[in-house]
């Protein structure tokens, strides 16, 4: 089979780790990796290609600049670290797509954000506002409020759910080893390199190693993890080495790296999770025009909608239904069931008067909708 190229996919996910971006003897930035880094992520965006980064480093840069000593910190040090370490981050990622004249957009999430639907409308909604903006979003867990997730979170596994979550064809994480190997590759001279792995079975599993590198929270298990995460929903991954300047220009170019296959693809994949993995909370009755739109691939508007059942909250599952009580399709609710009852059968452009604040336009989004067979 062909081995893919970055351009082969239209939305891409890039994670970064601290160990790359940050220089641990030094204690700064690698601003020449950074500067070659930028110069891949702006030939793909002028390719037209959509791009978010992951990035760790806010606790490993809050280090540096505080002069912190070497040796684990404890929860509060870390949080405040990573305080300080955030602008610096940011700072460093604006500076560096600037130079191509590209903006960045600073997400910081949880793994709670991708988890509970409507804290994951939010950041989605976001996200994709600054996609469209073609901007690039430069996302990293909220180290600040973390609690366990600094303790025992990783930005591989966040990634993929963050990729997931944008409905990504492709997640790259960029790694202090160049791919999966049958043994640890440091340790074992025979240790084989695996270029595809079609599906992740308890062998593949039981090849990953322990965490890696000082500022890394993240070794091969994670990177495993993640990859279950990712294919499941539809999303091909990569690993590939990091410790190269130039490293998506390098996966292309013929690069040893490891290509985790797709199971389906995001679209079909997140469908089938609205469709037959989410408990509907209420039903939506929506008139004949309303139906139609909705088949011809078009969002439900307030204004199609007559009648709301259920209590629900906002992201929650609800049925859609037509004039004669037939199921059209589900999908994730953008108002919670009080809201939705005082504009249904209303205008968009009447949201803010009624509810006192701008909404959204759509009572249910298109990429949140599956209708009939889809």
């Amino acid at each position: 089979m062909t081995t893919p190229r970055l351009t082969d996919f239209r939305r891409i996910v890039v994670k970064v780790g601290s160990s790359l971006l940050v220089d641990a003897r030094a204690g700064k930035l690698n601003e020449s990796w950074l500067t070659a880094l930028a110069d891949d992520l702006a030939a793909l965006h002028r390719d037209r290609r959509d791009l978010l980064v992951v990035s760790s480093g806010a606790i490993a840069l809050g280090r540096a600049v505080l002069k912190l000593p070497d040796g684990p910190l404890r929860l509060e040090d870390s949080q405040a670290a990573a305080a300080v370490g955030q602008i610096a981050l940011a700072r460093t990622w604006t500076q560096a797509l600037s130079r191509h004249g590209i903006t960045g957009g600073q997400v910081l999430v949880t793994l709670r954000d991708t988890e509970e639907r409507r804290r994951y409308l939010n950041a989605r909604s976001t996200i994709d506002k600054l996609l469209e903006w073609r901007a690039v979003p430069v996302i990293n867990e909220n180290d600040t409020v973390a609690t366990s997730e600094i303790r025992f979170g990783d930005n591989d596994r966040l990634a993929a759910r963050v990729a997931t979550m944008m409905s990504a064809d492709l997640l790259v994480l960029l790694s202090d080893v160049d791919g999966l190997y049958d043994a640890p590759p440091a340790t074992a001279a025979s240790a084989r390199h695996l270029p595809r792995v079609d599906r992740i079975t308890p062998e593949i599993e039981a090849m990953a190693g322990a965490a890696g590198s000082e500022l890394s929270r993240g070794g091969m298990q994670t990177k495993i993890e993640a990859a279950k995460i990712a294919t499941g929903a539809g999303t091909t991954m990569v690993i590939a080495s990091g410790r190269v300047e130039h490293p998506l220009r390098g996966i292309d170019q013929g690069a040893r790296c490891t290509w985790f296959t797709a199971l389906g693809n995001p679209v079909t994949a997140r469908k089938k999770w609205i469709a037959g993995s989410l408990e509907p909370r209420g039903t939506l009755t929506i008139d004949a025009g309303a139906v139609a739109a909705l088949r011809r691939g078009n969002s439900l508007l307030p204004v199609g909608v007559v009648r709301i059942d259920g209590n629900f909250d906002r992201g929650d599952a609800v049925v859609i239904r037509g004039p004669d009580g037939a199921e059209i399709g589900r999908g994730l609710c953008a108002y919670d069931a009080g809201d939705a009852q005082k504009i249904r059968g209303r205008a968009s452009a009447d949201i803010a008067s009624i509810l006192g604040f701008s909404g959204r336009a759509e009572m249910i989004h298109r990429d949140d909708l599956v209708v009939g067979r889809e």
